[in-house]
């Protein structure tokens, strides 16, 4: 391996070599997954901290490639105070028979929902902020004509004064785009992306936070399937059996097949659920539902300005 490019040093961090520019110092790891790893530094030139996410092979396949790509144009276009900015971009290549790393930096958030629903019960109070903050920056991206299909709580950043940023723009798709079945943690993953609808909208991201939105008042997952089967299952037992009209939209007719062998289910009363929670928290009977696709709307007790 050859030396660092000019004005980039290397040091190796939980077994992955980092290669960035010299204004980057003090990095120290605060989180991986499936797509990259990240870490917190401080930037020199912009005199602040930072977050630095290495891309995991952002090449090796043309799957890969796209992610990448994805991530990158709408990162460098969407600017909203509730979606993570993108304040960089490098490469330590020098050519492109050498381009295989990409290194992005944005703000610093303290942590993420994941976090905090681990280590402390949220108020409803708290719980009405973050959902706001969350809807409010869903709204912006979903008026540029973007899905973002992988919402989720460790894609939701939270800094120390409780203000929150949509991460992770890698699966984002137009809306007017064919899509496929295969996006989004299980747990926060719409119907309509589970059964295969090939031309869903920006209701599934609705979806999402109406799942998200009960796990920071109950402080665990609201479906936590253990596998594709058993995820529908549990969704059905909460919101009931889906009517034939929306039966007829799905695309995949062994999922249809199954549905229809499942005795019939009532949807719940979802404040049955949660108990004591703020009556304006729960819109679930809006947001968590089958339905067929319409243009998406958001719940009618949170309306919310951009």
């Amino acid at each position: 391996m050859s030396g660092p490019r000019a004005g980039f040093y290397r040091l190796e961090l939980n077994k992955t070599v980092w290669e960035v520019p010299q204004r980057l110092q003090g990095l120290r790891p605060v989180g991986s997954g499936a797509y990259g790893s990240v870490c917190s530094a401080y930037d020199a030139r912009l005199r602040q901290k930072v977050a630095v996410k290495k891309l995991s092979r952002p090449f090796q396949s043309l799957i890969h490639a796209r992610r990448t790509y994805r991530e990158l144009r709408l990162l460098k276009h969407l600017k909203h105070e509730n979606v993570i900015g993108l304040l960089d971009v490098f490469t330590p290549a020098t050519s492109i028979e050498d381009f295989s790393e990409v290194y992005l930096v944005t703000t610093l958030m303290g942590a993420d929902l994941n976090n905090i629903v681990k280590c402390q019960a949220l108020s409803d109070e708290h719980v009405q902020f973050l959902v706001y903050q969350l809807l409010r920056g869903l709204k912006y991206i979903h008026s540029a004509g973007i899905i973002h299909r992988d919402l989720k709580p460790s894609n939701v950043a939270v800094n120390e004064d409780c203000e929150l940023r949509i991460l992770d723009f890698g699966l984002a798709r137009q809306a007017d785009e064919e899509m496929t079945g295969y996006v989004a943690t299980r747990w926060y993953r719409a119907p309509e992306i589970m059964l295969n609808w090939m031309h869903y909208n920006q209701t599934v991201d609705i979806w999402s936070v109406g799942c998200i939105m009960a796990e920071l008042l109950q402080g665990k997952a609201l479906f936590p399937g253990n596998d594709y089967i058993d995820q529908l299952k549990r969704i059905m037992e909460v919101v009931g059996t889906p009517s034939p009209e929306v039966l007829a939209k799905i695309s995949s007719e062994h999922a249809r097949t199954y549905i229809q062998s499942l005795p019939p289910m009532p949807q719940k009363d979802l404040r049955s659920i949660f108990h004591g929670a703020n009556p304006l928290e729960l819109t679930y009977q809006e947001v968590l539902s089958f339905k067929p696709a319409e243009p998406p709307q958001s719940p009618g007790s949170l309306e919310i300005e951009q």
